[in-house]
């Protein structure tokens, strides 16, 4: 398979074959893809969120008035959940939200979300990620010229610290290292940038038959 590999400084830019790229045909490996997305975002969530009930709401333990004569509607506690201040009922409690995923589900994923970006030409490739000097407006240049509108993720095995520093200014750019990209990373951004070294990585890491 065919990506564009571009110059450090991004000014030019050439087609390379990358033989190692996983190829699927109809749509295999789409519900995997899937899976994992939604098995990622709810192992992201905490699952903190609480309530209280009436009996866990403080106070309400005397009778706000007399049961009759009053013209009033009976009540027995002001911390009923029909009363402001009250508890809640059937709100939300502490619990895991967490979901376990096969590997070679996640494997299959990952193979087939990095096919499907490639095949879309959203996947760049870029020799190696050096700005001189390694400055905010330096990067942004570089990056503009390779994809100058939408999110961008990018991709190195790993960021040199200069760079990492200049890049992450940028409202509009993510950096993920290349052992720790996943499938939600390969799907939710406008352009994927990798070095070289990162794709070098990532084909070993998908061809190696690592979880993702």
């Amino acid at each position: 398979m065919k990506l564009t590999v571009f110059s450090s400084d991004g000014t030019t830019s050439s087609e390379k074959d990358f033989a190692n790229i996983p190829t699927f045909e109809g749509d295999k490996g789409l519900q995997a893809v899937k899976e994992v997305i939604v098995a990622i975002n709810a192992n992201n969530r905490q699952g903190t969120h609480s309530t209280k009930t009436r009996g866990e709401v403080r106070g309400g333990g005397k009778k706000p008035w007399r049961q009759k004569g009053t013209g009033r509607a009976r009540a027995g506690s002001i911390r009923s959940p029909l009363w402001s201040g009250g508890g809640v009922v059937f709100g939300p409690k502490p619990r895991d939200y967490s979901k376990k995923i096969n590997g070679k589900v996640k494997d299959l994923a990952f193979s087939r979300a990095l096919f499907d970006r490639a095949i879309a030409g959203e996947i760049a490739v870029i020799e190696a990620f050096v700005a001189a000097p390694a400055k905010t407006k330096s990067v942004g240049v570089i990056l503009g010229r390779i994809c100058a509108k939408g999110k961008l993720l990018l991709v190195d095995a790993p960021f040199a610290i200069e760079t990492a520093r200049a890049a992450r200014n940028l409202e509009r750019v993510s950096l993920q290292d290349a052992s720790k990209l996943n499938t939600l990373d390969l799907a939710q951004y406008k352009k994927i940038i990798v070095s070289t070294k990162a794709l070098e990585t990532i084909l070993a890491r998908v061809n190696g038959g690592k979880n993702s």
